[in-house]
């Protein structure tokens, strides 16, 4: 249980129901990381929380999991593969920790993808990218949710 003495929920607005980003490429950094056991307790995977740090869009949170140690050769291999886009987006190359790659702006390239199980849709991180070596796209719906810099 948690203490919430002194709260009042007629003094705040409530939250409104999240949806998904628009595809396209935003400015975003990683604000979080963390491993975390695998469901089937098999393997690992490295967690990333990332920001969207600039537009209409600005504060809005991604997900994703890089999947490291797995019985399956094939995920690790497309796990380490997408942790090698991470890092040369943000310019680190052999990190020691997943904390040296947090709070570098880079360009993630965002997918909405309709989810099996609850047919809800969610975004889905689907590339990496230096910030200054490509001109982001504008999302297929709305206008461009980030500045150029």
């Amino acid at each position: 249980m948690a203490d919430l003495a002194g709260f009042n929920a007629n003094e705040v607005e409530p939250a409104s129901e999240w949806e998904p980003v628009p595809a396209g490429q935003y400015v975003a950094v990683i604000t979080a990381s963390e491993m975390k056991a695998t469901k089937a307790g098999t393997g690992r995977y490295l967690e990333l929380t990332l920001q969207i740090v600039d537009g209409a869009y600005q504060g809005r949170l991604l997900w994703s999991r890089i999947n490291l140690e797995n019985p399956n050769a094939t995920a690790v291999e497309m796990g380490r593969a997408e942790l090698s886009a991470v890092c040369r987006a943000v310019g680190v190359m052999t990190p020691r920790d997943s904390a040296e790659l947090h709070d570098i702006p880079m360009l993630v390239t965002v997918k909405v993808k309709k989810r099996d199980d609850t047919g809800d849709f969610t975004n889905e991180i689907r590339g990496y990218a230096p910030k200054a070596s490509a001109v982001p796209a504008t999302p297929t719906s709305g206008g461009a949710p980030w500045k150029r810099s």
